[in-house]
This record gives C-alpha cells, sequence and structure tokens, in this order.
C-alpha cells in the first residue's frame, strides 16, 4: 500500500472525525436549552419524554454525520484521482440547456471524463431526474464523458427507481454509471489506489 496516500487520507478522516464531533458536541450543548413543548405531541403518540430527547439528538447527530460522511468519502475518492492525474480538477460548465441553474459542476475532470461523485444517493425527489438530466446532456454537448461513481446505492423502492432511471440516461448519452462494488472497483482500476482497503484499515483502527 501506497503509505503517503495511505497518511494523507487518515489525515483527511482524522479532520472529519474532529469536526463532526465538535458540531455534534456544540448542538447537544445546544439542545440543553431548547424547548420540549412538542413532546406532548410525542407523548400522545406513545413517544416519552425520554425517548423523545434520544430520537431528536440522535436525529442532529444524523444530519450532521450524513453531510460529514458523504464530504469526506468525495474528498478522499477526489484526492485518489488528482494524486494518479495531477491535472485533474474540479471545474464549472454552463447550462447551455436552459436557465437553472446556470452552471454545473463537475467533481473531478481528467482528461475529458466527467466525473460526478456521490457517497449515496437517496433522493426521491422527480425534479432531481430533470435536473440530472439537463446536467449529463449539457456536459456530453461540451464533448465529455459523464461519469457517476456512488458507492452506496440507496435502500428505499422510489429512490432506487431514480438511480435506475438516471443509470439508463447515463449509459443511454454514452457515459458510464458505478456504484456499490463497482464504484470501489473503478476507482481502484482508475486511480492505482485501493480506496476501500485504506478505508477499511482507518475504521479498524478506530475500534
Amino acid at each position: 500500500m501506497n503509505r503517503e496516500v495511505y497518511n494523507t487520507i487518515r489525515k483527511l478522516a482524522d479532520k472529519y472525525a474532529k469536526d463532526l464531533k465538535n458540531q455534534v458536541d456544540l448542538r447537544i450543548e445546544e439542545m440543553k436549552s431548547d424547548d420540549n413543548s412538542h413532546y406532548l405531541v410525542y407523548r400522545v403518540l406513545g413517544i416519552s419524554n425520554k425517548e423523545g430527547n434520544l430520537i431528536d439528538l440522535y436525529q442532529n447527530k444524523g444530519r450532521f454525520l450524513y453531510k460529514y460522511a458523504g464530504a469526506f468519502l468525495e474528498e478522499a475518492a477526489v484526492y485518489c484521482m488528482k494524486y494518479k492525474y495531477p491535472n485533474a480538477a474540479k471545474i464549472k460548465i454552463p447550462n447551455t440547456l436552459g436557465t437553472r441553474p446556470k452552471k454545473f459542476e463537475i467533481d473531478c475532470l481528467v482528461g475529458n471524463i466527467a466525473h460526478e461523485i456521490k457517497w449515496r444517493d437517496a433522493t426521491t425527489d422527480g425534479d432531481h431526474i430533470t435536473k440530472e438530466h439537463t446536467r449529463v446532456k449539457a456536459i456530453s454537448a461540451k464533448g465529455y464523458i459523464p461519469v457517476r461513481v456512488m458507492f452506496y446505492y440507496p435502500q428505499r423502492g422510489q429512490a432506487k427507481k431514480i438511480q435506475e432511471t438516471l443509470e439508463t440516461l447515463y449509459i443511454g448519452i454514452g457515459g458510464k454509471y458505478y456504484y456499490g462494488d463497482s464504484a470501489w472497483n473503478y476507482i481502484k482500476e482508475f486511480t492505482g489506489i485501493d480506496l476501500l482497503e485504506i478505508m477499511e484499515q482507518i475504521a479498524d483502527s478506530r475500534e
């Protein structure tokens, strides 16, 4: 294993872990002075004050966790690409097919390969498909090959259907769509870095 790459991603993980803890600790402290009068409704629905407090606490923790988990994994994947391809970059291109948004962001452009990197995508919003359709067509019109790399596939039926539609869209326009094991394998084959193995080693070291 490349120790330089491992150490860099480890430092990145440590930074995100520290930032996550700070945010959670701050929110827990803020919650001590929250107005909990809404617990009345919880109790009406059979949820005790104690359980209601835990639900609110973990809902807040979950929001921060999802945010930091996604940001970390996406940054780690981009780092792997930039390590292998120093000219790789995040860029924005104009939306030539509509007015909203004015520009689309490409997470990591390597040559003519335009990567969109997601840790997961559990959206069930129909507008998401329309926006993504426009985005992929704009990327293709620019002469780039759209490639979607999503490490974790959604669990719920409606969200899965949206991802199936997006996969058809990417492939239909000449792009690629990788998720789950194929996403990890793509990063390994494209960059020569086994990001999954690095993640597993860092995770094991936390235990």
